[in-house]
């Protein structure tokens, strides 16, 4: 997992057309914005059905980069 720290109104760039930015922060919560295709899927885990959801063996492996600990930028 890449964890990425951002102020408020910062972008994060997901290839050449998703852009996440930050639009609200609050003591327990962070709002983003996710800008994306109409055809791409964006999804809150905890509206999809449970057989949806990625399991952890089903998960890509992770780079070596991020073994062992987080990667924090």
């Amino acid at each position: 997992m890449l964890v990425l720290s951002r102020k408020l109104g910062e972008k994060i760039i997901i290839g050449e057309n998703i852009t996440i930015t930050i639009v609200d922060l609050d003591l327990k919560k962070v709002r983003i914005g996710i800008e994306a295709p109409r055809d791409v899927p964006v999804f809150r885990s905890e509206l999809l059905p449970q057989e949806s959801r990625p399991k952890k063996e089903d998960r890509p492996p992770e780079s070596p980069l991020a073994s062992g600990s987080d990667h924090v930028v």
